[in-house]
């Protein structure tokens, strides 16, 4: 049987390592780390996500605020939000729930937040550190991986990784990761030619395509390891079936909810060829959330220690607009 890689566990040991730096920084500054989370609109899975962050923050002592502009608003007024934000000197993060409305220029947006306070690493100067291999502010979900492939002691460097998906949130940022820990990498994706026989040469194999059960078991090497970053609602009963066979736990959630959570690699399949794999749900899902909430506490203790900052510190704040 192959080892299931639990997000929960993980998520579980960033979170108990956070406490003594939050209780630190809170005795250092007489307040606790402060972020602030922006919602333009109702969209309902954005809704759910900003919920368990905010959620996150309370129960580990974390000052946050939220705010909700209407789904009608301008980049205009998400744009001076965010400056006032970057002003607060008791907001130490800024996170901008994507995606925003289409008449919101989310580039723009991103701009505009101090790097010094973008808890999501989305901005181009913390990107730009990454790729140099500088300290900065990662973003959250490979951040999150790699933490996982460290919790359960999966060699990485020498190995073969192959990353399906190219978005700026994921792939991008999680091939060079893997790159900066000695993996050689390959990046696939939609246009990539036979995608299938890339994938079956990986050790490792981080799939984040956004497409249901996209990876099957001619995909995957045998003994690999899989890490399955998707999370997608599959709504039909014959699919279901097809994905989860008789599994008795998913077909009464279905029946209750009328839906399943599947991720972007066939569940069935994953358990037949990997050697160790993430679950969906309960994979990595959990460990985004308490990336974000490390980032958090480190642009807390980035920006206390910026006045006095040395080596490491003083080159992630070259540049800083604050």
């Amino acid at each position: 049987m192959p080892e299931i890689l639990s997000g929960k566990e993980v998520q579980q040991a960033i979170l108990h390592q956070l406490q003594p730096r939050i209780a630190s920084f809170r005795e250092s500054t007489g307040r606790p780390p402060g972020l602030a989370v922006i919602l333009v609109g109702h969209n309902p899975a954005s809704q759910i996500y900003v919920r368990n962050k905010v959620k996150a923050c309370q129960e580990l002592g974390i000052y946050s605020e939220q705010y909700n502009p209407p789904e009608t608003t301008t980049t205009e007024d998400v744009v001076q939000l965010v400056e006032s934000l970057n002003r607060r000197p008791d907001i130490d993060g800024i996170l901008v729930q994507m995606p925003l409305p289409a008449q919101v220029d989310a580039q723009r947006v991103i701009l505009t937040i101090d790097p010094a306070k973008d808890v999501d690493g989305f901005h181009p100067y913390n990107l730009g550190q990454l790729v140099s291999g500088r300290p900065g502010l990662r973003p959250c979900t490979p951040a999150g991986i790699m933490r996982l492939l460290e919790h359960y002691r999966i060699p990485v460097a020498g190995k073969k990784a192959v990353v399906i998906g190219r978005s700026d949130i994921v792939g991008k940022p999680m091939a060079l990761m893997l790159l900066h820990a000695h993996a050689t990498v390959t990046i696939c994706h939609s246009r990539t030619a036979d995608l299938a026989a890339e994938a079956r040469q990986a050790d490792l194999l981080v799939v984040a395509a956004g497409k249901p059960a996209l990876v099957t078991a001619e995909f995957i090497k045998p003994g690999a390891v899989v890490v399955d970053v998707g999370i997608n609602r599959v709504t039909d009963r014959a699919r279901v079936e097809e994905l989860f066979g008789d599994d008795p736990d998913k077909l009464t959630s279905f029946e209750k909810t009328g839906s399943v959570l599947v991720g972007d690699v066939h569940p069935r399949d994953v358990r037949q060829r990997a050697g160790a794999y993430t679950p969906v749900p309960g994979g990595v899902g959990p460990l985004t959330i308490a990336m974000l909430m490390a980032n958090t506490v480190e642009a807390a203790e980035r920006r206390l220690c910026k006045c006095s900052a040395s080596g490491s510190l003083a080159g992630w704040q070259q540049g800083s607009p604050t």
